[in-house]
């Protein structure tokens, strides 16, 4: 029996889980039999489920959870995308292409395809491109923000610097300042990093990062910035917090918390804020579903994205939307493809978490750049926008 049938009962159970077709859900389901687990299920509540039946309203969207009758589940103000996305446009030298290069022409593109809202990842482009290579800068922000206007932008965030060294250099605090002003200058609300708050597993490691974020997100807080983390799956894995000490004296086993849970309990809700990323999130509850107790029993828990972020709703105030499909093979669970066009259920996830007019997604493919097609991330940003503006769910 493969573990498809353990957590499922059949193939079947879980593609009426997931709200996959049959079609979509055979093409996308590679090595099962083979794989650890199930691909996780993350798909509607009960509730949730019957209201596809009574769907009406099909919409225009092409991927998984889009298309169906019901309220608009990202406002028009809130769809954004992180310029990570196509960073080889920003990067691309505009002396050598008619495609989108810099920043300028890329937020004349996006702006095109309907997006209202941006997430930097830092300030750099091609040194042909207007304002030079570097606008990590008084002077290059407010060129930034300038062309943020022209074409009716906001940017929300950004993937910056966040100092390494604890407790601060004076250089790192400076470095922190200035990029605080910079954001100030941009208009954003939030000011973040794309790392971990730390890799390690033990609590007294995630005790030191969150008294770090805290006083950061002091500091942050005075100048009317946010301070937040965006995490990958490894932050969801669980923290070992007891049971027998290894050779170095650390804990070897889990009361069964995850390592972000419990920096959401040790940081100040009013200094620190954090940024799910929902792939990664469910990459996560593939991998990590059990954990050895501290009396050494193996136990499972299954985690549940949405519902963490519902425990918490206020603390996520930015998402990366990012979509893939089943790869029992890739160690991940998933293949990242343009978002709309996978499996993970994001009507539903949207639907759950409510929240609508606070939470800012931004839609994001890490792998979108191409070496042999130069307009695809361009491409698949378009393909992301109107998936996203085709999402339609229950309002909360």
């Amino acid at each position: 029996m493969t573990v498809f049938d353990e957590e499922s009962g059949t193939r079947d159970a879980l593609r009426r889980a997931l709200g996959v077709d049959r079609r979509r859900f055979l093409s996308t389901c590679t090595a099962v039999a083979g794989a650890a687990i199930a691909a996780p299920v993350f798909g509607a509540s009960p509730a949730l489920a019957g209201d596809r039946g009574r769907d009406h309203d099909r919409g225009h969207g092409h991927g998984h959870g889009h298309g169906h009758g019901g309220d608009v589940l990202v406002p028009p103000e809130k769809r954004g995308i992180i310029l990570y996305t196509v960073r080889d446009a920003t990067g691309r030298d505009p002396l050598a292409s008619d495609l989108p290069s810099g920043f300028r022409e890329v937020f004349k593109q996006l702006s095109r395809h309907g997006y209202r809202q941006v997430e930097f990842a830092g300030y750099s482009q091609h040194a042909n491109a207007p304002g030079g290579a570097d606008l990590t800068s008084v002077k290059g922000a407010r060129l930034l923000r300038s062309w943020l206007d022209d074409y009716g932008l906001r940017a929300r965030g950004n993937h910056g610097f966040i100092p390494s060294s604890w407790p601060l250099t004076k250089a790192d605090l400076d470095t922190f300042k200035l990029h605080l002003e910079i954001a100030n200058i941009l208009g954003l609300e939030h000011m973040g990093t794309g790392g971990d708050p730390t890799g390690s597993s033990y609590r007294a490691d995630w005790d030191v990062a969150a008294d770090k974020w805290n006083a950061l997100g002091a500091i942050a807080r005075r100048e009317g910035i946010k301070l937040y983390t965006h995490n990958h799956d490894a932050a969801y894995g669980f923290l070992l917090d007891g049971g027998p000490l290894d050779d170095q004296g650390r804990p070897t086993r889990s009361s069964g918390i995850r390592k972000l849970e419990y920096f959401l309990k040790v940081t100040d809700p009013k200094l620190v804020w954090l940024e799910m990323d929902i792939f990664w999130a469910h990459v996560a509850q593939y991998k990590f579903h059990t954990y050895t107790a501290h009396d050494g029993s193996t136990r499972r828990k299954v985690f549940d994205p949405a519902a963490l972020v519902a425990r918490q709703n206020r603390r996520y105030p930015l998402f990366h939307a990012k979509d893939g499909v089943v790869n029992t093979t890739s160690g991940q669970g998933y293949d990242m493809v343009p978002f709309g066009t996978g499996v993970i259920d994001y009507r539903t996830f949207f639907s759950r978490v409510g929240e609508r007019n606070y939470h800012n997604p931004m839609v994001e493919q890490d792998d979108a750049p191409s070496t042999t097609d130069p307009g695809q991330s361009l491409r698949y940003a378009k393909i992301g926008y109107d998936n996203i503006a085709a999402l339609r769910g229950r309002r909360r």
